[in-house]
């Protein structure tokens, strides 16, 4: 079976990055997005990015971003992959000269297949749990029967994600990969060594089983 790809997103201290590159985690995410308790300065950014070992993909992750603040960014932090989780376009996603994956708020099907549609040009989906408030971080999973069975793009599962679920959400749905942040979380912003390594060693675990 394929090995389910991995992110711990929201990482604001660079034990908590090593904490999950050691664990297995393939991917750390890093929020340019000031109102979330989890964002990170461009000083801090960089910090964690020169911390991280060879072959963990780091993501920097957007809710409805300047362009310029987006470039401003990629000048100074080398990411390997953006995270657009607000209401932009394929078109803006696509401009920076990096892959990209697109995070989608499900409420039905169609919103899926849409959207699958709409962002074909990234390098993924990721789908969240609906709020008609928030743009993710709701700690909140979703119906995951409304993930349908035709994946054009590698689908990415996020949404109240923990070591209590994830091996039941691997089995159910099949995602290339899974990200997760509140779930590893003592409180929001602040990551829990024991907790993420949990997280990661039910994932492996389910991956060996199946």
């Amino acid at each position: 079976m394929m090995k389910t790809k991995t992110k711990i997103c929201g990482i604001t201290e660079i034990g908590d990055a090593l904490t999950a590159a050691n664990a297995g985690a393939d991917a750390i995410g890093l929020v340019f997005f000031d109102p979330s308790p989890r964002a990170v300065d461009v000083a801090r950014a960089r910090e964690i990015a020169a911390a991280v070992p060879a072959f963990v993909t780091l993501v920097g992750l957007f809710v409805n971003p300047d362009a310029d603040y987006v470039r401003n960014i990629l000048d100074q932090v080398p990411l390997d992959l953006l995270q657009f989780h607000g209401d932009e376009s394929p078109e803006f996603c696509n401009q920076f000269g990096r892959r990209w994956i697109k995070a989608v708020r499900v409420a039905t099907t169609d919103d899926v297949e849409d959207a699958f549609e709409r962002y074909s040009l990234g390098s993924g989906l990721l789908l969240d749990a609906y709020d008609p408030t928030l743009y993710g971080g709701t700690g909140k999973s979703f119906d995951w029967t409304l993930i349908p069975q035709q994946r054009p793009l590698p689908l990415i599962l996020a949404g109240g994600l923990n070591s209590d679920n994830v091996a039941r959400a691997i089995t159910a749905v099949k995602p290339w990969a899974v990200d997760v942040s509140g779930g590893v979380e003592i409180r929001k912003g602040v990551k829990d060594a024991a907790r993420i390594k949990e997280f990661l060693n039910e994932v492996h675990r389910v991956d060996k089983t199946d």
